[in-house]
């Protein structure tokens, strides 16, 4: 029985032994984490941060966390302290950001499920596997820039073959079904800023109204960090040598990373949507709803039912109403549907 039992006992240790790490963290609460000097400094950043009501185990976990590389991770971390090799700056791997994401949820239900049914939820399985696109342009390091910027590695570890002959698969396939952008590609919640305390604030009108939270921002995957979208540029973007007149919504800048045109800067090249025509100057986000990415209501928003033109605006032909339309919504001007003049615009009877 005294092997049975030493091997009990040695088991029972390594199993206390896991959550130790994140015990030491937690026995001080922040300022025992802040203690550390390589997470002190972000623990400063939380403390007038917006999030600095919740406190660090809400989104990294505690010492009850059902997840046993979690703790791992923390004994790890104490483990080079002790040694003296801890480093100057913490980084989140890929999997603690893609669990940060169902803390996230937690909080922000109504954003995260509109985040859930909208383009930038997609899988890496439906990025790096599809067919179409693999077959036209060999991928690179460069498409992790947007696509999977929190992976650790080249496109390489990730993708085989890197050709544009496949049949491609992943060779991680534990990230088949995990989002490729989550939502830390485009929220820092440690910057600077104040809670949103609901809908009360003071009597502010129209455009004083905040219409950007600061954690909105672009994480710089070669960088390894957040950076405000006040730092972000909005491109100046040409038709043909005239400049396109930008919205100021300072929001864009952060679509811009990765919807932007070519090195020309030409209006359409690349992925670039940058309004023209009869929307030049309007925001992306006066269209598109900033987490599902839906249009349902946009023509709604700035448009009655009944057009200058006595139509109903969704009925024109655009790619709104028809996406093989040869008319693109982003770009549509008058006399795309009136080559021959504008007609002059109508009064309403009074009937």
């Amino acid at each position: 029985m005294k092997p049975l039992l030493v091997i009990a006992l040695v088991a029972a240790g390594v199993v206390l032994m896991v959550p130790l790490g994140s015990f030491v963290y937690e026995s001080g609460g922040p300022d025992a984490c802040g203690r550390c000097h390589e997470i002190g400094p972000q623990v400063e950043k939380w403390k007038v941060s917006t999030h600095r009501d919740v406190s660090c185990d809400k989104c990294h976990g505690d010492a009850l966390t059902m997840e046993a590389r979690f703790h791992l991770n923390n004994l790890h971390r104490l483990r080079s302290h002790i040694r003296g090799e801890a480093p100057e700056r913490p980084q989140l791997k890929l999997a603690d950001v893609l669990r940060m994401q169902q803390q996230c949820q937690s909080c922000h239900q109504q954003q995260f499920a509109a985040w859930r049914n909208g383009p930038h939820s997609v899988t890496y399985e439906s990025i790096f596997l599809d067919k179409r696109h693999n077959t036209e342009r060999k991928m690179m390091d460069d498409c992790l820039r947007c696509h999977a910027m929190h992976f650790e590695g080249a496109i390489g570890d990730l993708v085989d073959p890197v050709s544009t002959e496949g049949p491609w698969k992943l060779v991680r396939q534990d990230l088949k079904d995990a989002p490729a952008i989550p939502c830390l590609s485009c929220h820092s919640v440690h910057r600077q800023g104040q809670p949103l305390r609901g809908h009360v604030r003071k009597a502010v009108i129209s455009r004083k109204e905040e219409i950007v939270r600061p954690s909105i921002g672009f994480f710089d995957r070669r960088s390894q960090s957040g950076i405000a979208v006040e730092m972000l540029p909005v491109p100046q973007v040409l038709d043909g040598q005239r400049p396109i007149r930008m919205s100021p919504d300072k929001r864009q800048a952060l679509c811009y990373q990765c919807h932007a045109p070519w090195t020309a800067s030409l209006v359409g090249t690349g992925d670039d949507r940058t309004p023209m025509g009869v929307h030049e100057g309007i925001s992306c986000l006066a269209c598109h709803d900033p987490h599902r990415g839906s249009t349902r209501a946009s023509c709604a928003t700035c448009h009655p039912k009944m057009s200058n033109c006595n139509r109903d605006v969704e009925t024109m032909d655009t790619t709104f109403f028809n996406k093989d339309s040869k008319h693109n919504i982003h770009w549509v001007k008058c006399a795309d549907c009136h080559p021959k003049g504008i007609p002059a615009k109508r009064t309403p009877s009074a009937d």
